[in-house]
């Protein structure tokens, strides 16, 4: 007698088709319930219980990422560096020259007086000009200087405006007033910072591989524009 291999059963004695119960939606053309509802599925495509078979779906074996080495920073161009270190130093001269002065301005180390425009030309930006400085009490006199921050209606030669300079020594005479006296010194200080990070960064300090030489480096990098600024602090007082 043949012998069911799953269930031990007599081969006879195993139902060849099952009946399960599926959806109209579900329900194959050219198929026809029983009164029931039910189909009667081939016993190999179903479970023990009728349920019908399912493809399980496959794992997928994750395999494990491999890890990228630590990539070696590249050393910083010699070339490269010293061209922008000379730029940006030469950027930040300018700017730490331009603001000396009204930064002693700001902190109260200057001396009022009159100043007498003799001469202008340009405008706004490009506007300069020259005069007569005279300090109150008549303490001293300074001619040809700077003046700045002339207004527009106040060009003329001859106009007398109150005006202040660092001493009697001072090329430049500031008539500036309210805000704009202190912009003259902030903005000019906040370009200097500017350029002291960009020099740190372009000139490749930040990617040395030594831990002590990339902090000389960058510590260098800012002290370089800070000693320009304090060089032309002590010329302007």
């Amino acid at each position: 007698m043949e012998v069911e291999p799953t269930t031990g059963a007599p081969v006879d004695a195993v139902p060849r088709r099952v009946p399960v119960r599926q959806p109209r939606a579900l329900r194959r053309a050219g198929e026809k319930p029983d009164d029931d509802g039910f189909f009667w599925a081939p016993i190999e495509q179903v479970h023990w219980d009728g349920t019908p078979l399912r493809k399980e779906p496959k794992q997928r074996l994750r395999t494990p990422r491999r890890r990228r080495p630590a990539r070696t920073p590249a050393p910083p161009d010699p070339i490269r560096g010293l061209a922008v270190l000379l730029a940006l130093s030469l950027v930040a001269a300018f700017f730490a020259w331009v603001s000396a002065g009204p930064l002693w301005l700001a902190v109260g180390h200057s001396t009022a007086g009159t100043a007498v425009v003799t001469d202008c030309s340009g405008g706004g930006l490009t506007q300069r000009c020259r005069g007569i400085f005279t300090a109150d009490a008549d303490r001293f006199r300074t001619h040809g200087v700077r003046v700045s921050g002339v207004p527009a209606e106040r060009t003329a030669a001859g106009s007398t405006l109150p005006a202040r300079v660092t001493g009697p020594d001072a090329d430049t005479a500031y008539a500036d007033t309210g805000v704009g006296r202190h912009l003259r010194w902030l903005l000019g200080l906040l370009a200097v910072a500017g350029c002291a990070a960009g020099i740190v960064r372009w000139t490749g300090a930040t990617l040395l591989a030594d831990p002590r030489q990339r902090r000389w480096a960058t510590g260098g990098g800012y002290a370089g524009p800070v000693l320009i600024t304090l060089g032309f602090l002590v010329a302007a007082w």
